[in-house]
């Protein structure tokens, strides 16, 4: 199994290998305030090869008012995606975006921990580290071979909200980590959903903490260490992470698997479904 991360020089040989493999690149670009810019930026240039990952069409489903801002996609629907990239048992998998891994992190998890994929990773520094390494770039589209994906999701790796209400306050409460800005976790400035604050009991760790000055995410031993730090001589699995709809909580999914940490788990519909229910507790400050 790869590390959860490859550099763009090590990308860039494996390009250039003979033996590079079924290799499918995934293009995650996406800005939240203009969800047509990240495909935009794709067809003006991308990796050679890449098929574009949409964050609101292929990595999440259909919204109803009550799971969230970005649902995880149904099993069926996201085995129909996968086959649509021509993903197979031994496709190794790579996905880059250009907001430090932001979005292909989101893409990492749901391929590698709640489909079960053993091969994926994310180009560290994504798109501007691939620009910083001379990589090539192409404009044209090409199509990968359909294939039939049956769906192989993996339900352990998730945590839904009913869940987490009821061991609220309990000796068994999982150790809940919010990666949203710390003054959108304390309910200040919340412009993305109707209501500020986060879960009872949740602890504050910014996604953007796992990055270093460039970009990239910074070494396996400083992850590490501030990781433990959080989680406070616990053991990783009983971690959970949530943000504001799913996404960027997989970030912190990522950087402790990085850290070799791994065995936490997704409260998927993270703060836009949890603040959705008006019986749910809200803890603000």
């Amino acid at each position: 199994m790869p590390t959860p991360l490859i550099s763009a020089p090590e990308l860039l040989a494996l390009l250039r290998s003979p033996d590079a493999g079924d290799l499918l690149l995934l293009d995650c670009r996406f800005n939240l305030a203009d969800t047509g810019a990240g495909q935009a930026a794709f067809a003006q240039g991308h990796l050679p090869g890449a098929v574009y990952a949409h964050l609101d069409t292929d990595l999440s489903g259909p919204k109803t008012g009550a799971n969230g801002r970005h649902p995880l996609p149904s099993p069926e629907a996201f085995s129909a995606t996968l086959g649509r990239w021509g993903l197979q048992p031994h496709t190794r998998v790579v996905a880059y975006d250009a907001a430090g891994g932001m979005f292909a992190a989101r893409l990492w998890w749901m391929l590698s921990t709640w489909w079960g994929h053993a091969e994926v990773q994310v180009l560290d520094g994504g798109w501007p580290a691939w620009q910083a390494a001379g990589g090539p770039v192409d404009t044209a589209e090409a199509p990968r071979p359909l294939r039939v994906v049956p769906p192989v999701p993996l339900p352990e790796s998730l945590v839904r909200a009913d869940e987490l209400l009821a061991h609220l306050g309990q000796t068994d409460t999982p150790l809940l980590i919010d990666a949203r800005a710390a003054d959108r976790f304390r309910g200040e400035n919340e412009t993305l959903d109707p209501v500020g604050g986060h879960i009872p009991g949740a602890q504050n760790r910014f996604f953007q903490l796992n990055l270093a000055a460039d970009g990239r995410f910074k070494a396996p031993a400083a992850l590490q260490a501030e990781f433990e730090a959080l989680l406070g001589g616990r053991p990783a699995h009983e971690a959970v992470h949530s943000c504001g709809s799913g996404v960027t909580a997989c970030h912190n999914l990522l950087a402790m698997a990085v850290a070799g940490l791994p065995g936490a788990r997704l409260y998927a519909g993270s703060w836009s479904e949890w603040c959705a229910a008006p019986e749910r507790p809200v803890a603000r400050g």
